[in-house]
């Protein structure tokens, strides 16, 4: 039996990720775009400097809500994208850990971005390197 590995899954798994969210973090996540793709744009690994699409497993495209005015409006939604194919040759290579669990990181960084997190902050909700 194969295990699931579709973007399907990673949706599922970034949609609960999202609602375990400490509450006055989940209502604006919800707010946020999520996308999930095989692999990154080129346009985004350019913008970003990087050559190696395995390098990018997700990647916030918005303006942290740290820096936000109240008086601005219009522009694009906040985004934020993971990217399977990425992720699964991290997760392949690591060996150690669930996929799942691999998704999840990647998610709760990407957010962290969003809600300009410091890594004390990430550290609390998920405590992936101890």
């Amino acid at each position: 039996m194969s295990q699931d590995l579709s973007l399907d899954r990673f949706e599922r798994v970034a949609l609960a990720t999202i609602a375990a969210l400490p509450p006055p973090f989940a209502e604006p996540a919800r707010a946020v775009l999520l996308r999930i793709a095989d692999w990154p744009a080129a346009d985004m690994l350019a913008d970003l400097g990087m050559e190696d699409p395995l390098e990018l497993t997700g990647l916030y495209d918005g303006v942290p809500m740290t820096e936000k005015s109240v008086f601005a409006f219009g522009g694009p939604p906040d985004t934020v994208w993971l990217f399977r194919e990425p992720i699964l040759a991290e997760w392949r290579e690591r060996g150690d850990v669930e996929l799942d669990d691999l998704v999840a990181h990647v998610v709760i960084h990407e957010f962290a971005h969003h809600f300009g997190w410091s890594d004390a902050d990430i550290a609390a909700i998920d405590p992936w390197w101890e």
